[in-house]
């Protein structure tokens, strides 16, 4: 692959780069194609010239911009035509009736060159093989037997104007190369610019992947912090319930401890109830009995246990007794 000559794109030069791809090498300069350009211009000038100089035709002919080059660096089929007519090449249209009633296979060329708008670029058979040198690529692009015609059709079909050289190309390095060994291509080439592209495009995918990222953290933060109050709420929640159960029991203990002090309170009075009747009565007990001792008379043998009360109980009775015997 590496003897394989291709230009890539320099400006809207890619007449030069069709020309010198087809040729394999540096045949062609932008001077040269403007001298080939003016050559035209002239040629036309003069066949409008013969209609009479003083002709409205002419004098709008003279005021026109040239139709076979431009200042962006495009010339025309007719440029290319003449710049290949210099080495005995000729172009053929490759949809016109005459080359179609050939009904040649596109294969058994030896290379062809497409056009669509102001974009030129050669289609050659190098050795056994196709290959697309199109100058906006970043290499040739190696195109088999089989999907020849398929890509010509298929350029067809976006509009190119497809044109067959007809000629003996002369002879190059590649040529010789690949006329005895066959290459093979593991990877397509690009388009130039495509790679930049993909890296902006991979650098505005990271960009808004990014802006993505942040946005899903300030979400998460946002939510972070909505959690972060809702807990700050519950533990003031809590908070509160704990102070208000604190102070439910802190009443129900006291209301306990009035109870129980009211009960221990009420105990004591009682209690001291209790004993206040136990001396009052003992101390009762004591004066009736310090009062019934000067009345009774010292009789230690007449004495019981039971008190004096029930001695002179007796007594009387038996007093009452004696008169009914």
């Amino acid at each position: 692959m590496e003897s394989i000559f291709h230009e890539k794109q320099e400006g809207s030069l890619c007449a030069q780069h069709c020309l010198n791809n087809l040729l394999q090498g540096e045949y062609f300069t932008p001077v040269d194609l403007s001298s080939i350009a003016h050559q035209l211009d002239e040629e036309e000038r003069m066949r409008m010239a013969e209609g009479g100089m003083a002709s409205e035709e002419y004098r709008t002919f003279l005021q026109q911009p040239s139709g076979n080059m431009d200042d962006s660096g495009f010339f025309s089929i007719q440029v290319i035509s003449n710049a290949l007519r210099v080495w005995g090449l000729e172009l053929i249209l490759f949809n016109s009736r005459e080359y179609q009633s050939l009904m040649i296979n596109p294969i058994n060329e030896k290379a062809f060159i497409c056009n669509y708008k102001e974009h030129w670029f050669t289609i050659r058979k190098l050795g056994q093989q196709w290959f697309n040198l199109n100058s906006l690529l970043t290499g040739p692009e190696l195109i088999s037997d089989t999907y020849l015609a398929l890509f010509l059709a298929q350029l067809q079909q976006e509009g190119y104007s497809i044109f067959v050289i007809r000629g003996n190309l002369p002879e190059c390095e590649a040529e010789q190369i690949l006329g005895i060994m066959r290459v093979q291509q593991h990877q397509r080439p690009r388009l130039i610019g495509e790679d930049e592209a993909q890296t902006s495009a991979g650098r505005s995918a990271a960009l808004s992947q990014s802006e993505v990222v942040f946005g899903v953290e300030d979400e998460v933060v946002d939510e972070d912090d909505e959690l972060k109050k809702a807990l700050a709420l519950s533990r003031q929640d809590i908070d509160v319930e704990d102070e208000e159960a604190d102070l439910r029991r802190a009443i129900q203990l006291s209301m306990q401890g009035s109870q129980a002090a009211g009960g221990q309170r009420a105990g004591q009075n009682e209690a001291l109830t209790a004993e206040e009747l136990r001396k009052r009565r003992q101390a009762y007990f004591d004066r009736q009995q310090q009062q019934a001792q000067p009345n009774i008379p010292q009789q230690p043998d007449t004495k019981s246990s039971g008190g004096s009360g029930s001695v002179n109980i007796g007594s009387e009775e038996d007093q009452q007794q004696k008169p009914s015997q």
